[in-house]
């Protein structure tokens, strides 16, 4: 019988240097998209999808994310006083109810698969998600990108990774998959490449920051060595893990924003504004005055 997923981790350790000085005090997962935190966006897709086990990896400079995680009284108490019940509302619903956050400092900053490591002692050896808040999917009017991927997943029983198309002289920049087979969005991995050189990338299919992973995939990572960058890498270990059992790829439908770069967090902010319920008829109307 497949288990069912409840349990996600975040991976929120890294310093966000690309961002700096905006990121030099506040961390980058809490950069906003109009009005609403990046690692939010991120936990509502993760909620969406039937995870209600939060499992934050995180360091010593991110304490912002656990206060806008927790319950603010005084805030609640003012927006109560103040009959702001809208506000109210948006506020308490940062956490829904029956969801809970669990944070696990990540001592030395030795890559994704290390972060995922450090959630060992909370998976009790069961399957679990990974999202990563700088990769932001909209999914429009259709189903978010891990509830998907959680769809196949209770057919497969199997690891699956997101992936999207790439060019070609990107390939350095991801983690990249060969498939074995294909039927329409889902494939059958038989090759997986950490950010290899064009020439030597067995297609263009790029890993974006969403996984569902077996706990077996936790052995292969205690056995990975230190990989690109001096770190220990989440592609070598699912590499590895193909060894064992099957892993698959899943395109999925949306648009991915990379937001750890500065151009795909300026493309978010302006594609999110504009379907903003509040300020998205006015805000075009504002991009239409502006001459380039």
């Amino acid at each position: 019988m497949i288990k069912t997923i409840k349990k996600a981790i975040f991976p929120v350790a890294g310093m966000g240097t690309r961002f700096l000085p905006a990121t030099k005090a506040s961390p980058k997962e809490m950069l906003p998209i109009v009005d609403k935190p990046l690692i939010q966006y991120a936990v509502e897709e993760a909620v969406a999808a039937g995870i209600v086990e939060l499992i934050f990896i995180t360091s010593s400079s991110k304490r912002a994310i656990e206060d806008h995680f927790d319950s603010n009284f005084e805030l609640e108490t003012k927006l109560a006083k103040a009959e702001k019940q809208e506000l109210l509302d948006i506020v308490r619903q940062v956490l829904p109810k029956g969801v809970s956050c669990a944070y696990i400092r990540q001592p030395d900053t030795l890559g994704l698969g290390h972060a995922v490591l450090c959630a060992k002692p909370l998976l009790n050896h069961e399957p679990f998600a990974v999202l990563l808040a700088d990769d932001l999917i909209d999914s429009a009017n259709k189903q978010a990108c891990l509830v998907q991927m959680m769809a196949i997943y209770q057919e497969t029983g199997n690891s699956m990774v997101a992936v999207q198309q790439i060019p070609a002289n990107e390939t350095h920049k991801y983690g990249i998959v060969g498939l074995a087979s294909q039927q329409n969005q889902l494939g059958k991995i038989n090759q997986i490449i950490e950010k290899p050189a064009s020439q030597n990338a067995p297609s263009n299919l790029g890993v974006v920051g969403r996984y569902i992973l077996t706990p077996a995939i936790l052995e292969h990572l205690e056995k990975t060595p230190v990989g690109k960058g001096g770190e220990i890498q989440l592609t070598d270990a699912i590499a590895s893990l193909l060894q064992q059992e099957a892993v698959h790829a899943w395109q999925f439908s949306g648009t991915r924003y990379d937001c750890g770069s500065k151009l795909g967090y300026l493309q978010a902010t302006i594609a999110y504004a504009l379907k903003h319920p509040e300020i998205g008829a006015e805000f075009k109307k504002y991009l239409q005055t502006i001459s380039l």
